[in-house]
């Protein structure tokens, strides 16, 4: 099957949230929730689509005929392209019964570490949804990174306890949900980490830690106190906060800030590969896509996952043969261009 044909088939295996639209823009979903919207007013994931379409690539294609090389390190580890698949959870509520998050994350994790890329998985109140994860991830030696909630102290490093004891590849926080309610019922209660807390938290874990959620300097500034690896600019789709800028508006100041002594990767609205290039021109080193693979998984499983990723790092390669880029690190500021 190819990606039209995928997409068209979705259309039957998600909703009545999710419409398997052929841009997921966040407009169809709009303020839906449960489903894939945002919170009031609901614009958040249309505004993080938007402002990457607001940015030009500069093309140039007088310099010499190469290949483009879009291999990827990150952690000390090869990876095929700069694009991992981000954290999605209580799948069978926001996008249709087919999968519950164990199953989803099985197919997901096998299929992204046999492509020669990392998924992220998500937690919930369910500790089995993590635990389920991390069994997934022992059989493709360890290649992924569960992404905890800002739990209470001692229930993340009960979390971090798994995660060292089998040899998992990275962990992460995402740090933007604290505002959860169910987070807010804990006792003791959850939520909000200090940089020391961030801290004892890193330090506790055996792997790189990044810490997904950030969406300002002065917080990309404490992420690097804390000691994290890598950071990923995200605003969890709108869906905890509304009313916040776009990903791609916060990226280049974040960049300019912490470039070269953490990771970047941002999150949020990216669906092609010239989006890809555009987050890599701003100062990201990679990227994170959640939403549009979902679909494509629920239509064709494994396949649906190869097909997308074809397609985006495709699209990638083009892009930087039209800018005279030939591998990632020639992405640079000056290939693009912002209506001043």
């Amino acid at each position: 099957m190819n990606y039209n044909e995928i997409l068209a088939a979705a259309k039957d295996c998600v909703g009545p949230y999710c419409k398997a639209c052929p841009v997921c823009n966040g407009r169809a979903c709009g303020n839906s929730m449960p489903g894939p919207g945002c919170k009031y007013p609901g614009n958040v994931a249309a505004r993080n689509f938007d402002k990457w379409q607001e940015i030009c690539v500069n093309m140039d294609t007088l310099c010499p005929n190469a290949t483009p090389d879009v291999g990827f390190e990150f952690l000390g580890h090869k990876f095929v392209a700069p694009i991992f698949a981000a954290p999605l959870g209580s799948i069978d509520m926001h996008y249709g019964p087919k999968y519950k998050d164990q199953e989803y994350n099985s197919i997901l994790v096998k299929v992204a570490a046999e492509y020669g890329l990392m998924a992220l998985t998500g937690d919930g109140v369910d500790p089995s949804i993590m635990l389920s994860s991390v069994e997934d991830m022992k059989k493709v030696s360890g290649m992924g990174c569960p992404t905890i909630k800002p739990w209470n102290k001692e229930a993340v490093f009960e979390k971090l306890d798994v995660l060292n004891a089998n040899g998992i590849f990275a962990a992460a926080m995402d740090v933007d949900g604290a505002g959860l309610p169910f987070l807010k019922a804990m006792n003791p209660n959850a939520g909000s980490k200090s940089v020391d807390e961030m801290k004892e938290i890193v330090n506790y874990a055996k792997m790189p830690f990044i810490i997904k959620g950030v969406m300002t300097v002065a917080g990309a500034k404490k992420a690097v106190e804390a000691g994290a690896a890598a950071i990923v600019v995200s605003n969890h789709g709108g869906r905890v906060q509304g009313g916040v800028p776009s990903t791609a508006e916060v990226l280049p100041a974040i960049a300019e800030a912490v470039k070269g002594q953490i990771t970047i990767l941002v999150d949020g609205g990216i669906r092609s590969g010239v989006d890809v290039f555009r987050a890599l021109a701003l100062g990201a080193d990679g990227v994170l896509i959640g939403r549009p693979l979902l679909p494509m998984i629920y239509a064709a499983g494994e396949e649906g996952f190869k097909v997308y990723m074809d397609k985006i790092i495709g699209e990638l390669k083009s892009t930087m043969t039209m800018c005279g880029a030939a591998t990632l690190k020639d992405i640079t500021r000056d290939k693009v261009w912002l209506e001043k």
